[in-house]
Formats: structure tokens, C-alpha cells, sequence
């Protein structure tokens, strides 16, 4: 059963694992799809963050949209889909990291990956996504 949009911006809020998946420039190639983290207000715009050279970088530039699904399996069966442009692309700030990696990290561990992730990744890029289109179900228990 859908989920109403208050419902399912609510389960956007909560910090899934997002599955990221956007069109590729390259012919023949299925999208590209990928784990990521994400940042989702309800009645906002979502961002992600990544290498401002990666693969998803580039594709999110060339195809100007994304889409994400968040899904669990407990306590019910229960996915949202959001799709839309990309409405910016700036270059990732520290307190974007930390809010980030607070939201799916334990608080002792952010500090520590915010580092090492500020040393080892390079350059990061927020890119913000305005929510067009939804798909969501809730299946009930498994």
C-alpha cells in the first residue's frame, strides 16, 4: 500500500542506506547504482556527497537527476523511492561530513571518520536533489 507523502517523508528522514542510482553517459550501460548516505528534512530537498572526480559525480553532472530509494525490513516490509533534479553542486564543507557521518555513525566514531575521511577521499561535492516523483509501499510483516 502507498504510504501518504507525511509518512514517507518521514521514513526518507530516518537514516537508511540510500541506494543511489543514476543514468549513465556511456550507451549499452544500465544505470550506475550504488550505496550512499544521504540528508533528507521533510518538505526539502535531499543531498548526497561524493568525490567531486568519482564515477558518480560525473554521472549525476551528465544526466542532471537522480533517484534513491530507501528501503527496511523491520518492524514491516517498507521502501520509499524519491526522483528529481539536481538543483546544486557545491563543494562539500567539514560540517556537512560531520552532520552526515553523525547521522549513521555513533557519536564516538564521528570525530575519528571525519578525519580519515577529510585525509583519504579528497575533494567532496553536496549535490542537492528536489523530490519530483515518489514511489513507496509499506508490505507489511515478513
Amino acid at each position: 500500500m502507498p504510504l501518504p507523502l507525511e509518512e514517507r517523508e518521514a521514513f526518507l528522514a530516518e537514516p537508511h542506506i540510500g541506494a543511489l542510482a543514476v543514468a549513465r553517459a556511456q550507451p549499452g550501460r544500465a544505470p550506475l547504482t550504488v550505496p550512499i548516505w544521504y540528508w533528507y528534512e521533510p518538505g526539502g530537498a535531499f543531498w548526497v556527497m561524493t568525490g567531486r572526480d568519482s564515477a558518480k559525480a560525473k554521472a549525476i553532472r551528465a544526466a542532471g537527476r537522480i533517484s534513491l530509494m530507501a528501503e527496511r525490513i523491520e518492524p514491516t516490509v517498507r521502501y520509499v523511492t524519491v526522483e528529481g533534479p539536481v538543483t546544486s553542486e557545491v563543494a562539500s564543507t567539514v560540517q556537512e561530513l560531520t552532520d552526515l557521518a553523525g547521522r549513521y555513525l555513533p557519536a564516538d566514531k564521528v570525530e575519528g571518520y571525519v578525519k580519515a575521511a577529510t585525509a583519504e577521499h579528497g575533494a567532496q561535492v553536496t549535490f542537492r536533489i528536489r523530490p519530483e516523483r515518489w514511489l513507496s509501499a509499506d508490505l507489511g510483516s515478513v
